[in-house]
């Protein structure tokens, strides 16, 4: 298996940390019965930081190809897509947009790379996906913290 190995943001010159796995996932979120309700739209748990950015990237470009699909796509009816109001949010723009920015894909990198969690969201009127990624390492690392220094009673 092979390892990540970048400098840390906020880290000592010359100091490193090592993030060997990445847990990520991406969630929808709706309201239901005056509710927030999450439903989970997949897991991945990347091996790389390179492949966690890929599994992100691919999540990201698999729900904007289903929210907004090219019109001639075979299994559409004619006339089954109509465009949005220039006012309603386009989450399938955003995510393309993430998903093509290299300045972007640097500033996750470096985030997980430091250990942080990273969130990138896209709503619109009635839904927010949500992508997760943090590293595997920095969850250990903050349970093994939590309990060296949890009071007995």
């Amino acid at each position: 298996m092979e390892s990540e190995a970048r400098p840390a943001a906020g880290a000592a010159a010359g100091e490193w940390i090592v993030h060997d796995e990445f847990l990520c996932h991406v969630t929808g979120y709706g309201t239901c019965g005056g509710r927030r309700i999450g439903v989970p739209l997949g897991t991945y748990r990347a091996p790389t930081l390179a492949l966690a950015l890929w599994w992100l990237r691919d999540r990201a470009s698999w729900i904007a190809e289903r929210l907004d699909p090219q019109p001639e796509t075979e299994h559409l009816p004619a006339g089954a897509l109509v465009p949005v109001g220039d006012t309603v949010p386009d989450v399938p723009a955003v995510l393309r947009s993430w998903c093509g920015d290299p300045a972007q894909q640097e500033l996750v990198a470096d985030e997980l790379a430091a250990g942080r969690l990273v969130r990138i969201a896209a709503s619109d009127d009635t839904t927010e996906y949500e992508l997760l990624a943090e590293s595997v390492d920095a969850l250990r690392m903050q349970r093994t913290a939590s309990m060296l220094f949890t009071p007995v009673a």
